[in-house]
């Protein structure tokens, strides 16, 4: 494939979105980037379609481990 697809497709970007809970535990929103009109018809041109946005998950706080001395 020549640079330039490249270049265009590497205007998507992925990101994970943490959010603290009041109660401890943590929302996460992994999300990626709307494809601009270009992007879009360059994707649909490959015959290529993105995953939907996943659902978010809540994670439990993660248990500590104590040292004892």
């Amino acid at each position: 494939m020549p640079r330039v697809v490249f270049e265009k497709l590497a205007t998507l970007q992925l990101l994970d979105v943490r959010v603290p809970t009041t109660d401890g535990r943590e929302l996460l929103l992994v999300r990626r980037t709307e494809p601009s009109r270009d992007v879009a018809l360059l994707l649909a041109r490959l015959n290529l379609t993105l995953p939907p946005q996943p659902p978010p998950r809540i994670t439990q706080p993660k248990a500590t481990e104590s040292n004892p001395m």
